[in-house]
């Protein structure tokens, strides 16, 4: 969605902000440092507990390093979901809650095998708190983002996480000319701290009574994970790409010319479970006479509910302030409000859906206000029709 405010102008929005892009940055700024200034504070988990309990029950199964017990000692067929604690890359994306919530009532709990027993009642929370430590110190390599750091979607707003994650997203139009925009998103991590990202827009207005529909500008880009720390609950990433003019622009479709894009995504989370993502960035068209540069900044503020002591489906209203400018003389800044509420539907909780309104409150003559809504599957998590 980060060509978000681009297609606002191409459906009739073409006036917008104010606030310097030096304000927006140096607001980002502030609120970068009174964020980091906090701590999450946790129990005190004891790994030498946790290794204890481990080696005194699940070693059966999971082995002594965390592999997985030889297949010759073992009554059960491994499915394929069975985890490796030691690969960083498998166990570090997942938060502690999922692990805990496994533990406590099984596989089955998870929509994973049924050869996962369930423990809640024979261990008590702190002691299942004290095997995930032991369990995350199987990991060697402590420079992967952690999974609780992966705060939830927002409708426009990019997260700093990297993910593997494809999402359906489409934005209709409410009021004025009737159209729609629906992006077709896949996002891929390598590495360690990398992702790609391909997002192809694919658009339907009806201009003078008669329905067109196409292709709109696609973009192709890498997002870097810069910092992370759990502890201070915190993580900033940044992104270039390239969006490429494969859209009509005499229909509206695109700019007709290729642009650079380029954002800082920071996110924050507080120990009450609220989280704050701020992102700012700008456009660069290569051909600034027929789409002029464009600076943009969004926040979005949320909070995560769930039950079953935090293990159960997981709830998330946020609203978002999106902003943007174009920059060229006499040019308004356009302010948009967007209340919305994510949810996780699958037990596994990887296929996730987000519903929202986009408001103008700002130059609302001629803007649209939209129904915005998603779909996302965290294909790392399992397949589609897995996990239910």
């Amino acid at each position: 969605m980060r060509k978000y405010a681009t297609r606002l102008r191409l459906l009739g929005a073409r006036r917008l902000l104010r606030p310097t892009p030096v304000s927006a940055v140096l607001m980002i700024l502030a609120s970068t440092a009174f964020l980091f200034a906090q701590t999450i504070r946790q129990r005190s988990h004891d790994v030498k507990n946790g290794e204890r309990i481990y080696k005194s029950g699940c070693i059966t199964c999971h082995g002594a390093s965390g592999t997985g017990a030889p297949q010759t000692l073992t009554e059960f067929k491994r499915p394929d979901t069975f985890p490796d604690f030691t690969r960083c890359g498998q166990t570090t994306p997942e938060p502690n809650s999922a692990w805990k919530d496994v533990i406590v009532h099984g596989g089955p709990s998870r929509g994973f095998s049924e050869i996962m027993p369930a423990f809640g009642e024979l261990l008590t929370s702190d002691q299942i708190d004290d095997v995930i430590a032991y369990l995350r110190s199987l990991c060697r390599n402590n420079h992967w983002a952690r999974g609780e750091l992966n705060l939830p979607r927002a409708l426009i707003t990019e997260k700093a996480f990297p993910e593997d994650e494809e999402v359906i997203s489409t934005a209709i139009n409410t009021r004025g000319a009737p159209g729609n925009t629906t992006d077709i998103i896949h996002e891929q991590r390598f590495g360690v701290h990398n992702q790609i990202e391909v997002d192809v827009p694919i658009q339907f207005q009806d201009q003078s009574h008669t329905w067109y529909g196409g292709v709109g500008d696609a973009t192709l880009g890498v997002k870097r994970e810069m910092f992370s720390s759990l502890r201070t609950g915190s993580i900033l990433s940044l992104f270039g790409g390239v969006i490429v003019p494969s859209g009509n622009r005499s229909r509206g479709f695109g700019t007709g010319t290729t642009t650079f894009e380029t954002f800082a995504a920071f996110d924050q989370l507080f120990p009450t479970n609220t989280f704050v993502q701020l992102q700012v960035g700008a456009d660069l068209p290569r051909h600034t006479d027929i789409a002029p540069q464009t600076v943009y900044w969004r926040a979005a503020l949320g909070q995560s509910f769930a039950g079953d002591h935090g293990l159960g489906r997981l709830w998330s209203p946020m609203v978002e302030f999106v902003a943007d400018r174009d920059l060229v003389d006499g040019a308004r800044t356009n302010w948009n409000v967007v209340p919305e509420m994510q949810v996780t539907i699958s037990r596994r909780q990887h296929i996730r859906a987000n519903l929202g309104f986009s408001q103008p409150f700002t130059n609302t003559r001629g803007r649209q206000s939209q129904v915005v809504f998603y779909v996302l599957w965290d294909w790392a998590d399992g397949k589609l029709t897995r996990g239910w």
